[in-house]
């Protein structure tokens, strides 16, 4: 009997190509037609330790892994030993019975003598892993030709080496399951950290300047591999200090820089935050969130700099804060926080996590909005320029250096229209208020740009943000509730999260931290959080588990 969706889970240690393996799968399932999902799940160090991959194969679009699978590829034996938890009564366990020596209460257990097929090739672990790669490729019914077409638009499909390994692998097994043709066409697979640097790019961001700290490291990987056919500047300093102050210089000289970072990093760049916010420079950070405080758990997810985002710096000054949720958001609200960066020159903060930034999605551009073009007001070229002119959207008109006879002062001081350092009270209370006179025009604007988003009907409402949405989809639409995805958390959507939230007789929180952190900025506003649901261990919601937890408030 065909199938139309599947749930794979491949496991073995850390340097041993599991994600690898996961993405040839994805890329295969999207030939078919499938929407892909693969969550990614790996500890902080580059070899050894316990990694695995969950693959999930769909014809809806998925965003959200699942805990039951039906098939698991053993590189070794924790693979097994880990995740038996995750098998029902038709799971396919497929192991190299050469290693391991498995016993379960299941029928479907494949061994396959890797080493023997293998035996003249003296193989290495690639070979391995091949082997049992092409083996399930076997089992779930994708034809031989199917996995040379999507493998050979690899450099590793012209080794011959491999190449035979997986055929070996191939025919070493029988199928057990016939995948249906998808109805879908061929979608690229991303991760969030690809389609962030592409929303970058769709923004003529020009400088990318990073100090590597996970998750937003593939960030600074990408704009490196590519630095030099698209003419950009790409800077490693030493310290995050060093990396925002030169943003920072990038802005003030009329360059569209971002800048990624983590918590960690983030904690060192306040000060040149609220640099940002005084001298009204557009900056843009992108602040992956992982398990903390300190070093924590780098290489696991959590949504714990929610409050520090908004409220990081001293002073007083807008900002803007957006949580995209998918790989389509990323790329859209990268594009969007550097043009409202540069509209009202302001910092833009792109919150994710590790989940957005390492899983990896079936990428349609189709369901991305059209980009609005950036409004930049720009000096006119009359007079003596003021660089910090007032005006009634708080917006000045921006100029960069080098002029002819005109100087571009820009100041961390509190400073009078012209950029001079003054401390007299009238100025003190003008750029105040300057800065948040743009916040009126900046909650209109993004307001086209849908900063709450409301899916299905009900009473009981699930809200959340960030990379929480592809669970939370799933699980409103089986239980029949409304959800509600905050995307922009400053300036606060209060009129449009009030309208969506109109008729509500419950509402439930659900985010990856402890305090509840997006329930008390509803309740901030006058919101009324009726149930909190938080998850805090390091590893994102599956659809399962938060399902389990919302049935438990709505009884």
């Amino acid at each position: 009997m065909g199938v139309d969706r599947l749930n794979v889970l491949m496991g073995g240690r850390t340097g041993d190509g599991v994600l690898e393996m996961g993405l040839l799968l994805c890329r295969l399932f999207s030939r078919l037609g499938y929407y892909v999902y693969l969550n990614n799940d790996y500890p902080s160090i580059i070899v050894g330790g316990h990694q695995f991959v969950l693959v999930r194969m769909s014809q809806k679009k998925v965003t959200a892994h699942v805990d039951q699978v039906d098939v698991v590829v053993a590189l070794n034996q924790d693979a097994i030993d880990f995740h038996k938890d995750r098998w029902h009564a038709e799971t396919v366990v497929l192991y190299n019975s050469g290693r391991e020596n498995v016993s379960a209460d299941l029928e479907k257990i494949v061994g396959i003598p890797i080493s023997e097929l293998l035996e003249e090739e003296k193989a290495d672990i690639k070979q391995e892993q091949m082997a049992m790669l092409g083996a399930l490729v076997k089992t779930i019914g994708i034809p031989f030709k199917r996995l040379l077409q999507t493998w050979s638009l690899e450099e590793d499909g012209e080794n011959k080496n491999l190449q035979n390994a997986v055929k070996k692998g191939y025919e070493a097994v029988e199928p057990m399951f016939t995948i249906n043709k998808g109805n879908k066409s061929m979608l690229p697979v991303l991760t969030g950290s690809d389609a962030i640097s592409l929303g970058l790019l769709e923004a003529d961001v020009e400088a990318y300047i990073a100090y590597p700290m996970t998750p937003t490291s593939p960030i600074l990987e990408f704009m490196a591999r590519h630095e030099k056919e698209l003419g950009l500047h790409v800077s490693l300093p030493e310290s995050e200090i060093a990396v925002i102050m030169q943003a920072l210089g990038y802005a003030y000289m009329g360059v569209k820089a971002a800048v990624g970072t983590s918590g960690g990093g983030f904690s060192l760049m306040t000060e040149s935050l609220s640099l940002a916010g005084q001298a009204e420079l557009p900056t843009v950070i992108i602040l992956g969130q992982r398990g903390g405080p300190g070093t924590g758990m780098p290489t696991y997810t959590a949504q714990s700099e929610l409050s520090f985002a908004l409220s990081a710096g001293h002073g007083e000054f807008s900002r803007l804060v957006a949580a995209p949720g998918d790989a389509e958001e990323a790329f859209y609200w990268a594009a969007l926080s550097v043009n409202l960066a540069w509209t009202y020159q302001i910092p833009s903060i792109i919150l994710v996590d590790k989940t957005l930034c390492l899983n990896s999605y079936s990428f349609d551009a189709q369901l991305i909005p059209l980009i609005p073009e950036v409004k930049i007001p720009e000096w006119d070229k009359k007079g003596t320029y003021q660089r910090y002119e007032q005006t009634s959207s708080g917006v000045s008109p921006l100029a960069h250096p080098p002029l002819a006879h005109q100087a571009v002062k820009t100041n961390s001081y509190v400073h009078d229209e012209y950029g001079l350092t003054s401390e007299k009270s009238e100025h003190a209370s003008a750029v105040v208020t300057k800065r948040f006179r743009k916040v009126k025009a900046m909650v209109d604007e993004i307001a086209d740009y849908e900063p709450v988003k409301t899916t299905g009907e009900g009473n009981i409402v699930l809200v959340s943000w960030g990379s929480n949405k592809g669970a939370c989809l799933e699980v409103s639409d089986k239980l029949g509730l409304k959800f509600i995805q905050l995307i922009v958390m400053a300036p606060f959507p209060e009129q449009e999260l009030k309208k969506a939230l109109s008729g509500a007789e419950k509402v439930i929180c659900a985010e990856m931290n402890y305090q509840g952190q997006m329930a008390m900025l509803l309740q901030q506003h006058g919101i009324t959080v009726d149930h909190r649901i938080g998850k805090f261990d390091g590893r994102p919601f599956s659809r399962e588990e938060l399902e389990n937890e919302v049935k438990k408030v709505i009884k």
